[in-house]
């Protein structure tokens, strides 16, 4: 039973470093703002094109900032739900017939 415990829980871990090491981009208004994260959703970077910074008033640069970082945030989440999936698919394959009752 411990064995099963540990195994998880090294798995868990795994699935942790594979998210961190995957980037995901959200960009909005053709790529002038862009936001790079991982995929355990940790903004690394955020950029934003001199020229439309200049041009760009506020409230346009702080919507179009959440529509990238928002856009970032999907891609993370759908990554994350494949690694999730993919490892309990991985962990319910030794429990026989069990693990047909999720597919």
């Amino acid at each position: 039973m411990f064995d099963k415990l540990f195994e998880a829980q090294q798995k868990a871990e795994e699935s942790k470093k594979r998210l961190d090491a995957i980037t995901v981009i959200g960009t909005a208004e053709g790529g002038k703002i862009t936001v790079t994260a991982t995929a355990n959703k940790e903004i690394q970077l955020v950029t934003i094109d001199d020229q439309f910074y200049q041009q760009a008033d506020r409230e346009e640069l702080e919507e179009l900032l959440v529509v990238a970082l928002n856009k970032a945030m999907e891609q993370a989440d759908n990554i994350a739900q494949s690694e999730q999936a993919a490892m309990a698919k991985d962990m319910l394959g030794g429990l026989g017939n069990l693990g047909d009752l999720f597919k």
